[in-house]
């Protein structure tokens, strides 16, 4: 018998497989509704955000339905077979990354942007708030104005990092977790945060914007671990 590659895997996709296996032996039938979130982490003994991570990946896989107010279901049937694709980290992983990086990324932009760099910024907020008129969101406006945010530093290699962090930000996973999180009150107060951001920037003020980067991705952290407690919409981070 040959030896295989042991794969290593992230703890939520653990969480994800010991769900299915109750889902496959019939503990919890089709139509069922799971534990509330706080039991089922406790009784798992994981935290919410990785438990967050798991429901949306068995969603994803067609295994469970998230009803925001309500709880997740069983879906009926249970199909076998569509397993999602294997990210490389989880979304919140990926936003307490994102915590460490982007707030500096903001200061070292109020700080060192030239004229063409704080033109960038402007545009890329131009073109959020353009779309938060319409009614409108699109990830990649939102991307857009990190990523100006990242040039604007004049570093090539945290240009990079916030260019891959916002990669795998878009992956299945965490594009799901963050439209269930994101409702018409958070897309506005999102617009509000990016402001705060972009004139930072543009007054040179490298603590304020560093502070403002900080409080919007504090606030994507609280409504993405809100998720399965009410409604959600369209939105981004």
């Amino acid at each position: 018998m040959p030896f295989e590659p042991i794969e290593p895997k992230r703890l939520y996709r653990r969480i994800a497989e010991q769900i299915a296996a109750l889902i496959d032996a019939g503990e919890l039938p089709p139509g069922s509704r799971l534990p509330g979130e706080r039991e089922l982490a406790q009784r798992l003994a994981v935290s919410r955000p990785s438990l967050r991570e798991a429901l949306i990946a068995l969603e994803i896989e067609g295994r469970v339905e998230v009803r925001g107010g309500s709880g997740v279901y069983v879906a009926r049937p249970a199909p076998r077979g569509a397993v999602a694709e294997p990210e490389a980290a989880g979304p919140f992983e990926v936003l307490e990354a994102r915590l460490l990086i982007e707030p500096d990324c903001a200061a070292l932009a109020a700080a060192r942007a030239d004229a063409a760099g704080r033109a960038r910024v402007a545009a890329a907020f131009d073109r959020l708030r353009a779309d938060a008129e319409a009614g409108r969101f699109r990830v990649e406006a939102d991307r857009g104005f990190h990523e100006a945010i990242a040039a604007a530093t004049g570093n090539a290699m945290l240009e990079r990092l916030v260019a891959e962090l916002w990669r795998v930000q878009t992956a299945p996973l965490a594009a799901r977790l963050s439209s269930l999180a994101v409702s018409a009150a958070r897309r506005r107060d999102n617009l509000g945060e990016h402001a705060a951001i972009a004139a930072a920037v543009a007054a040179g003020d490298a603590a304020a914007a560093k502070a403002a980067m900080r409080r919007h991705l504090l606030a994507v952290r609280r409504a993405r671990l809100a998720t399965l407690g009410g409604g959600g919409g369209e939105g981004g981070v």
